[in-house]
């Protein structure tokens, strides 16, 4: 089961040979490479090397037609079909500023179909999707914040939530924020402690999530816009100069398409994800627990009280995490009767990694469809990763208020991010994420969505 495949590779970078370069991508697309410094403190240089690995090797005018009439609600079961206009060109618009004085922009991805996103070059977020209901309506299902200055307080902190945003270099957690590489060992910043147990998470301090990202949208059918930035040597105590590029496109069939692509002067670990929080019923709007979750997934990795897996895989049948067949989100949630080597009361409920079953690295394949039934929206995910954390927002706490002005209360969002295994540095039966020089990493994941 445990077996490393390279990932499927996308077009998006088909012209690149061998590494991919930042600053050469950026010129190719008529963009520059400015040093980069961390957003939450950009007074500083970058990142030095404490510890190295040692490498072998426009508005509407006069006579336009009205819009189409919305379409009727749907008999249960059917999917619905939007009317389908034309992709809309990328736009874009200021979003605040960095500590550093560097502007931030807001991009907006429109493909004309019933699927409208915003991206910020700022962490790589998405701040919003807004896609339609069974009756047309639109409504943004992401969790986020109204302004850019609500990210810096948020992100990257032990409280941090991660709203939307990439995460890395490596996502998840790192136990005890150590792994020994080549004969060296790496200390990370420990920003996080469930049961009082450090660990790293997504990245450390000062992750992929709170980094500026130059950007460039490409013109094509189908809007998209490409991030890229250098992790540097040192960057979080991380071995080696990562040069990452991350691609949102939004497809003719409302699917967006995340594509991760990274190089390495030296062996490193890599684990890419996005972080999005969905709420099919619309951001802010009670509970997601009502929620229809299908995982295609027979094992999950379990895991200690410090949320660290401990090696070995764990059968859902006949568990609380048995969604192989669709159950709502909230319907053994706390059962702890019912519960298995304690890991509902280990996550407060679900924050678990699922192993996704059949062979990753070929091309997308399902592993997850979410369906809500009070406004029919359908999030359907497939990925070339080999797992699947659903987390299911046990420490969202009424105290943080939303772009729309609401709170976000307990289980009020669910994160569903592809990735290899938690801890893999760590855990030598786990798919490696070690990238080496010469090597490139690459992997996709498509959110698609609909209604019935």
């Amino acid at each position: 089961m445990f077996r490393t495949a390279l990932l499927t590779a996308s077009k998006t970078f088909n012209h690149l040979a061998g590494a991919v370069c930042a600053a050469a991508l950026l010129a190719t697309m008529g963009c520059s490479n400015s040093s980069e410094k961390s957003a939450g403190d950009a007074s500083k240089p970058a990142a030095t090397k404490s510890a190295s690995a040692t490498g072998k090797t426009t508005t509407g005018t006069a006579g336009e037609k009205p819009a189409p009439a919305k379409p009727a609600a749907a008999p249960a079961g059917a999917v619905v079909k939007f009317p389908a206009g034309p992709a809309k060109p990328v736009t874009s618009e200021p979003w605040g500023k960095l500590p550093d004085g560097r502007q931030i922009t807001l991009y907006t991805l429109d493909n004309g179909k019933g699927l409208r996103v915003k991206v910020a070059d700022y962490g790589a977020l998405l701040v919003s999707i807004e896609t339609p209901d069974r009756t047309g309506k639109l409504a943004d299902i992401a969790l986020g914040y109204a302004k850019l200055a609500d990210y810096f307080d948020d992100a990257g902190t032990k409280s941090g939530t991660y709203f939307g945003a990439v995460v890395g270099r490596v996502a998840n957690r790192i136990a005890h924020g150590r792994f020994t590489l080549n004969g060296v060992t790496h200390d990370l910043f420990k920003n996080n402690d469930p049961a009082g147990i450090p660990c790293s998470l997504h990245g450390g301090k000062t992750g992929f999530d709170k980094q500026f990202w130059h950007a460039a949208t490409p013109t094509g059918d189908n809007p998209t816009i490409v991030l890229v930035r250098t992790s540097h040597d040192g960057e979080e105590n991380y071995p080696g100069n990562l040069s990452v590029v991350v691609t949102y496109t939004l497809l003719p069939d409302n699917t967006l398409r995340v594509e991760y692509s990274a190089t390495t002067d030296k062996p490193t670990p890599v684990n890419i994800s996005q972080h999005s929080y969905f709420n099919l019923a619309g951001e802010g709007n009670g509970t997601i627990l009502n929620h229809e979750l299908r995982l295609v997934a027979s094992n999950i990795t379990p895991v200690n009280p410090g949320l660290i897996p401990t090696g070995k895989l764990l059968p859902v049948k006949g568990t609380p995490f048995d969604f192989t067949t669709p159950h709502k989100i909230g319907e053994r949630v706390d059962a702890l009767d019912k519960d298995v080597e304690h890991q509902l009361e280990y996550g407060a409920g679900y924050d678990h990694n699922w192993v996704l079953d059949g062979a990753s690295g070929g091309a997308p394949r399902l592993a997850a469809e979410v369906y809500e039934p009070t406004t029919g929206r359908v999030l359907t995910i497939k990925t070339t990763e080999p797992g699947i954390q659903f987390y299911c927002g046990n420490f969202l706490k009424g105290d943080i208020t939303g772009k729309s002005g609401k709170k976000y209360i307990r289980r009020g969002g669910f994160a569903l991010e592809t990735q290899h295994f938690p801890d893999s540095p760590n855990q030598p039966a786990f798919p490696s994420i070690i990238l080496k020089p010469g090597d490139t990493y690459k992997s996709v994941t498509e959110f698609t969505f609909s209604a019935r």
